[in-house]
């Protein structure tokens, strides 16, 4: 059955940027290897103008809910975005060796942080990013890593105005990487200070009820239940399990809410 949404991400091709394009690129750092970013560039993008930011980190590959945990796979920032107005960039985490890009887990984490830290500024200087505009989201692995590499030192940390996550969410369980604990956890969610945090998925109710209701001073939490297996018939198309980064490329009331969260941040001043 073909998929029925309204939104459609689109391919990553190799092409110069340019508006509605989703492109290829290879740090000069990492010239040479298999590490890239890709940058998709807004329909109504154009140059010398100032646009809000994306930065998103992929889910780890699992062929159950048709995650191969590449970069050109993401689809939660295209979904959040719509295609427009904001710069979205599925940014990489770098594998040990630093040599290609990690599907799975974290890779070297202070590469994939400092890849971050040295490339989101570039590109925002590059191609009209508001540094004052800047979003970290991620799903599943990803929206771990939002606040595990995001929320990692002080630095990176500094660079978001809000942060989404979709199917989990840092310290809500331990999966056996360093560093995974609840207060390690907690240690980095502080780094936030205050600032906006939209948890959605199937979950969202036990990691508020079982964990974050004792840390709400930490962030401005908005939780938001999504029924991805009521928006899907499942399976349909591309979504073959609930567990799944396709839900706001269909309308939803969770996509509404979803909409209206950013664009509430992005008038904060």
């Amino acid at each position: 059955m073909e998929l029925l949404t309204d939104l459609v991400t689109p391919t990553m091709t190799y092409d110069a940027p340019g508006a509605g394009k989703r492109v290829f690129q290879v740090a000069p750092e990492y010239e040479g290897t298999d590490v890239h970013h890709v940058l998709y560039l807004p329909v109504d993008w154009k140059p010398k103008g100032k646009y809000p930011v994306m930065v998103e980190y992929t889910g780890n590959e699992w062929s159950a809910c048709n995650s191969t945990g590449k970069t050109e796979d993401a689809n939660l920032g295209y979904g959040m975005s719509g295609g427009r107005e904001f710069i979205w960039v599925s940014m990489p985490y770098v594998e040990k060796g630093k040599k290609e890009n990690a599907v799975k887990w974290w890779g070297d984490k202070q590469a994939t942080v400092d890849y971050c830290k040295i490339n989101l500024p570039r590109i925002c200087e590059d191609f009209g990013g508001d540094p004052n505009n800047v979003f970290i989201c991620g799903f599943s692995r990803g929206a771990i890593g939002s606040s595990y590499i995001g929320l990692a030192d002080d630095d990176i940390a500094g660079f978001w105005k809000g942060m989404f996550t979709h199917d989990h969410f840092d310290g809500q369980r331990e999966w056996g990487y360093p560093e995974d604990d609840r207060a390690s956890a907690l240690k980095r969610l502080g780094r936030l200070d205050g600032r906006p945090v939209l948890i959605c998925g199937q979950q969202t109710i036990e990691v508020k009820d079982q964990y974050l209701d004792a840390h709400l001073d930490l962030a401005r939490f908005t939780f938001l239940s999504v029924p991805t297996d009521q928006i899907f018939d499942i399976p349909e198309g591309d979504v073959i399990h609930p567990h799944t980064d396709l839900w706001m490329h269909r309308e939803s009331d969770a996509r509404k809410e979803a909409w209206a969260w950013i664009r509430d941040v992005l008038n904060e001043k």
